[in-house]
């Protein structure tokens, strides 16, 4: 945009929109140096989630720049077709399953992702097991109306902790419980014998996995095969007095078999960080029931990670205005 005063030629150039999506925090702007992407860039972060697919168009009309939590928001070959002044679209870690890549490729969107980490994730998966076993929230609850040593916990040391994937966080997972003197064994479609013994587990089958353990714990990408994959069958074959808990994705577990597994007293209870739909609704049934522990899928929300993931981004913006984009996201595997 240019103008003339006085027969001088005034230059003014437009800022370079960043939107941050999903930013419930509001953290993105205190998380990393944005002016290291440009003296002319102008962020703006939405503190909350838009599913709507037109009203996210509406919300990014204009905006050339986009970052998305990994896995969060869809971009559909339609919301592309809304989008014609998107150019580059980062994503929070290296792939990201709901971003149609052909369709960004199609509309020239550049697609860049950034590092992380996933020790956090495994430690909280911890801290849902404990807090289930032990009964936290219902003694601190206790605590504050004036009452005194009501529930009667389960300690962990020989018990059975069942991993569902023995991937990079489910072995994490598989430390920890072997440092707490479980009987920790494990399972999925691809694991092999030897793949448990170098991590110091027992391989087991499927049908063992659901039977024998005391804790399950799931640790899989959410793919196609992996969908569903803990549904009512494998939640009727658990025992009474398991739990199950889930870090990984929602619909690995069949939501609504898992809620009435909770109900009817199949299993024990659930520790939960992810749902089929989040922002989890305020009426959601999950919400009332009594031997669930539930977390806001913040598993990886860490100061740590978030700035490891907003670093990233910047660099990742810098480079693409340079015109050598780095960290280019691939398939998902």
């Amino acid at each position: 945009m240019s103008s003339r005063t006085g027969g001088r030629r005034l230059v003014t150039v437009r800022p370079v929109r960043i939107v941050v999506l999903d930013d419930y925090q509001q953290v993105a702007a205190e998380m990393a140096d944005w002016s290291l992407a440009g003296p002319d860039v102008e962020l703006t972060s939405l503190d909350r989630h838009i599913d709507d697919e037109a009203e996210l168009a509406a919300a990014l009309a204009g905006v050339p720049v986009v970052v998305a939590m990994r896995e969060r928001t869809r971009f559909t070959p339609s919301l592309f077709d809304a989008l014609p002044d998107l150019k580059l679209l980062v994503t929070t870690g290296p792939f990201n399953a709901v971003i149609d890549m052909e369709a960004a490729t199609a509309h020239g969107v550049t697609l860049c992702g950034t590092g992380g980490m996933i020790t956090p994730t495994s430690e909280l998966t911890w801290a849902l097991i404990l807090a289930l076993l032990r009964h936290i929230p219902a003694d601190d609850a206790d605590m504050r109306a004036g009452r005194w040593q009501r529930n009667v916990g389960i300690g962990l040391q020989g018990q059975r902790l069942g991993l569902l994937g023995l991937g990079r966080l489910g072995s994490l997972v598989a430390k920890v419980g072997l440092a707490f003197d479980m009987d920790v064994v494990a399972w999925s479609t691809n694991l092999t014998p030897e793949k448990c013994a170098e991590a110091g587990v027992g391989y087991v089958s499927r049908d063992d996995l659901f039977a024998t353990s005391d804790i399950l714990s799931v640790h899989l990408v959410l793919s196609p095969r992996s969908r569903g994959l803990v549904g009512r069958a494998e939640l009727g074959a658990m025992k009474p007095t398991a739990v199950l808990v889930n870090t990984s994705r929602g619909p690995i577990v069949d939501q609504a078999a898992l809620i009435d597994a909770l109900r009817n007293g199949t299993i024990a209870g659930a520790g939960l960080d992810v749902f089929d739909q989040e922002p989890l609704p305020t009426d959601h049934p999950l919400r009332t029931l009594p031997n669930t522990v539930l977390t806001p899928h913040v598993g990886y929300v860490t100061r740590q990670t978030y700035e490891i993931f907003y670093r990233d981004i910047v660099d990742d913006i810098r480079a693409w205005r340079d015109g050598a984009p780095i960290r280019l996201v691939i398939p998902a595997p």
